[in-house]
C-alpha cells in the first residue's frame, strides 16, 4: 500500500460532504429495555430455597434477613426527607429496590471475606452491621459519622467489619477489590474479596485490567455486577455491547461467570455462596451479574428518572418484583410472618431511622483542626515514621 501525504491544510468544506456520504447515521432504538436472563423451568422464588446455604436457615435467621431489607428501605426513605430539608448535601444515591442484592450476598460471608462497593453503599453498610446513627450522621456531615463527617453518602467505611467503602469514582473500586484479594492470598488467608459495581462500570478500563490480573494471578475475588439497567441514566443496550449478558465478558479472561435474578433473596444467596466457595477452595475469581432495579433516579438529583424509562415500567417492577414483598410473601406462606409482625418490623425500622436523623442533627460538626487529620498517617502519628519530607499543611 502506498500512502500519499497531503501537504496543504484541511478545510471543513473538504470533509463535510464526504463524511455525509461515507459515515452512516447510527439510529438508536426508540424503545430499549433490559431483558432478564432466561432461566430454565421450573423457576420461581422457591427454586433456590433448598440450596444448602438456604436450607440451613432457621426461622429466626429468615426473619432477620427480611428485617434487614426493611431497615435499609426505611433508612433510605428517611434520608430522602433529610435531603429535601437541606440537612444532607452533596450526592445521595439510594438503594431502594435493590435491597436483596446486598442482604443476600453479604449474609453468606465468612469471617475472612471482605467487601467493597461504589457510591450506592448504604444498603451494604447496614447489612454488614454498621448503625443507622453513624451512617446518617455521615450524610449530615457530622463528626459522629462513620468517616467523621468528611465522606458523606458515598464514603461509608467500617474496616473493623471488613467493609472498605464506599467509592465515588465509577469503577475505581474494582482494582481495590483486586488488591484485597491479593492481600488475602499473599497472607495465606482463606477468604475472598467481594467487589460490587454497577452495569455502567463494566465498561471502565480499570475493571478489565482487574479481570486480567485476577485470572492471571488466580486471585479470590468475586465481582458482583448490580445491573439495574440504566447506569447513570442510559439504558443498557444504548451503552454496552454484549451478546448474552455483561458477565459473559469474563470468558475473555478465562473467568467463571453467572447471571441471576437479584430480586430473589434465596437465589442471590445461593449464587454468591457458590462464588465464595470457588474463591475459598480454588482461589479463582468469578463475575456474577445480578439483575436488579432502582426505583429512584441515579441520585436524588436525577431529574430525568422518569424520562429515560417509562413510569409504568417502575410501577410494574414494584408490583411484581419488589424484593421485600417477594420475600415477605414467602415468609407469610411459611407461617413465619403475619400482618402484626410485618407492621412491628416496619414501625421499628421507621423509628430507628427517625432516631438516627435526630442523632445526626444533634451531633457536632467537625472542628477546623480536623480538616488536616486522617489525610496522612505520618501527620497523625508524629515520630513513628522513618521517611523524610514535610507534610505541607504543617508548615
Amino acid at each position: 500500500m502506498h500512502l500519499t501525504l497531503r501537504t496543504e491544510p484541511f478545510a471543513p468544506e473538504d470533509v463535510s460532504d464526504k463524511l455525509k456520504e461515507k459515515v452512516p447515521v447510527i439510529a438508536m432504538p426508540d424503545n430499549c429495555t433490559v431483558k432478564e436472563p432466561v432461566l430454565p423451568p421450573p423457576y420461581g422464588p422457591r427454586q433456590y430455597e433448598k440450596a444448602p446455604v438456604n436450607a440451613s436457615l432457621s426461622p429466626a435467621e429468615k426473619t432477620d434477613l427480611y428485617r434487614t431489607m426493611v431497615r435499609i428501605r426505611r433508612f433510605e426513605e428517611r434520608s430522602i426527607r433529610a435531603y429535601q430539608q437541606g440537612l444532607i448535601g452533596g450526592f445521595l444515591h439510594l438503594y431502594i429496590g435493590e435491597e436483596s442484592v446486598a442482604v443476600g450476598s453479604m449474609s453468606v460471608r465468612g469471617k475472612d471475606d471482605h467487601y467493597i462497593t461504589a457510591y450506592r453503599d448504604h444498603g451494604h453498610a447496614l447489612t454488614v452491621g454498621m448503625t443507622m446513627n453513624e451512617c446518617m450522621a455521615e450524610m449530615f456531615g457530622r463528626a459522629t459519622g462513620c468517616s467523621k463527617g468528611k465522606g458523606g453518602s458515598m464514603h461509608f467505611f467500617a474496616p473493623d467489619k471488613n467493609y472498605w467503602g464506599g467509592h465515588g469514582i465509577v469503577g475505581g473500586q474494582t482494582p481495590l477489590g483486586l488488591g484485597l484479594a491479593y492481600g488475602l492470598k499473599y497472607k495465606g488467608i482463606k477468604g475472598a474479596a467481594v467487589c460490587y459495581m454497577g452495569d455502567g462500570a463494566v465498561n471502565q478500563g480499570a475493571f478489565h485490567e482487574s479481570l486480567n490480573l485476577a485470572s492471571l494471578w488466580n486471585l479470590p475475588v468475586v465481582y458482583i455486577i448490580e445491573n439495574n439497567g440504566y447506569s447513570m441514566g442510559t439504558s443498557l443496550c444504548r451503552s454496552s455491547a454484549f451478546t448474552g449478558c455483561l458477565a459473559q465478558r469474563a470468558e475473555g479472561y478465562a473467568i467463571d461467570w453467572e447471571i441471576a435474578n437479584g430480586h430473589h433473596l434465596y437465589e442471590v444467596r445461593a449464587k454468591v455462596a457458590e462464588a465464595l466457595e470457588r474463591a475459598h477452595e480454588t482461589s479463582r475469581p468469578t463475575v456474577l451479574e445480578l439483575i436488579t432495579y432502582r426505583y429512584r433516579g441515579h441520585s436524588i438529583a436525577d431529574a430525568n428518572a422518569e424520562k429515560y424509562r417509562p413510569k409504568e415500567e417502575i410501577l410494574e417492577y414494584q408490583r411484581t418484583k419488589d424484593p421485600i414483598h417477594l420475600f415477605e410473601t414467602l415468609l407469610v406462606e411459611d407461617g413465619l410472618l403475619n400482618e402484626a409482625a410485618i407492621a412491628d418490623i416496619n414501625d421499628a425500622a421507621k423509628a430507628e431511622a427517625q432516631e438516627a436523623a435526630e442523632f445526626a442533627q444533634n451531633s457536632p460538626w467537625p472542628t477546623e483542626d480536623a480538616i488536616t487529620q486522617d489525610v496522612y498517617w505520618t501527620a497523625d502519628n508524629p515520630g513513628k515514621h522513618d521517611n523524610e519530607g514535610k507534610i505541607f499543611f504543617n508548615d
